[in-house]
């Protein structure tokens, strides 16, 4: 379902915070979906059931998935359509043999599967994050892959159904931080280090606010071991390792240990390092990455991640949250070019490694 919200302009200020910052939305293709069932008359009113305005009448009820180049469907009842001239036959097919022609590239070179895999390719992206298929194999041979305690990220407890997909990597600190204070109560959180700028913002604007150390320095673990031994408390501290875009690793055994003795949540943003090249989950009690950048690799879809250590003081109560807060709006067709963009990951982050070693 896609929503539209209308607001009095002077919230115009808060709206566009919300749209800029949080990463929720639709996606390209979800819009173009949208806008050509709006335009061939697919999108049909919502009539209530208890109304006996026999006026009204709905051509269309059943719910349509996916690109129109993959649903034939005539409208049978209602008003007839105006009569329809060659030039608009003649265009219809011109549309037609080109969304045939682009259909037939895509699935012909493997650019892209049918709709009704959807659900296969999320599945194969989340056992991808949890480190459990590695192999450059499509959904056909997935389920000949056998998953093994040391591919799970070498975490007793932790499976697939720990990972949790997201629109944008922006949508999962987003939402991360929202189901972190339905969990644990309304209390500030912690941005430790200069991270990317989206993150901060968060934690600012939604919220109680945040404690911001942009250095992300021993001294600024200093200060904030003297602050919870005054009696401050916070939600979580939020950090990157290493670093978007200067490359500072926090020390994140001393942050477990703080942690650990105040009570607070630490999440780990992964995705410079990536799960290939660093083992950061035994200091996290949640992981969350953009898969658009190196995950994809491919610059034409965008995905984020969260996934939750099974070993964490937080998790029984995470879990239970996500089981009534998280929805699953990954659209379909991201769904599909992500999985098949993510299939040489292993073999991407290989070269990616030899050649920024070359460079340093």
């Amino acid at each position: 379902m896609v929503s539209a919200v209308i607001y009095p302009k002077r919230h115009s200020a808060l709206v566009k915070s919300f749209w800029q910052h949080t990463g929720d939305g639709i996606s390209s293709r979800r819009a173009k979906l949208c806008h050509r069932a709006f335009n061939d008359g697919f999108l049909a009113p919502r009539v209530d059931d208890s109304d006996d305005n026999d006026q009204v009448h709905c051509a269309y009820h059943k719910s349509i998935k996916g690109p129109l180049r993959y649903q034939k469907v005539r409208l049978t009842d209602g008003p007839e359509e105006p009569a329809r001239t060659r030039a608009d036959s003649l265009q219809e097919e011109k549309q037609q043999s080109k969304d045939d022609s682009i259909l037939f590239v895509e699935e012909r070179y493997g650019r892209n599967l049918d709709l009704s895999r959807a659900g296969q390719a999320k599945t194969a992206i989340r056992r991808r994050i949890a480190g459990a298929l590695t192999a450059d194999v499509d959904l056909n041979h997935m389920a000949d892959i056998v998953c093994t305690d040391d591919s799970m990220r070498k975490v007793p407890g932790f499976s697939e159904e720990d990972v949790y997909l997201y629109p944008s990597g922006m949508s999962s600190i987003f939402n991360t931080h929202r189901i972190m204070m339905t969990a644990r109560g309304n209390m500030k959180s912690i941005c430790f280090g200069f991270p990317y700028i989206d993150t901060l913002k968060i934690l600012e604007k939604w919220g109680p606010g945040c404690l911001f150390y942009g250095n992300g320095s021993a001294e600024d673990l200093d200060d904030l071991e003297r602050r919870c031994e005054e009696g401050e408390r916070y939600l979580a501290l939020f950090c990157e390792f290493p670093g978007n875009p200067l490359l500072k690793c926090p020390d994140l055994a001393r942050i477990r240990a703080l942690a650990d003795r105040f009570d607070f949540a630490v999440v780990v943003d992964e995705t410079i390092g990536n799960f290939l090249n660093i083992h950061v989950m035994p200091h996290a009690d949640i992981l969350v990455s953009s898969l658009t950048k190196v995950f994809s690799g491919d610059s034409n879809v965008m995905g984020g991640s969260s996934i939750l250590n099974p070993l964490s003081r937080y998790y029984q109560a995470l879990k239970k949250k996500m089981g009534t807060e998280y929805e699953d709006n990954y659209w379909a067709e991201d769904a599909l070019f992500m999985e098949r963009n993510s299939r040489d990951f292993v073999s991407r982050i290989a070269r990616i490694n030899v050649n920024a070693e070359a460079i340093c």
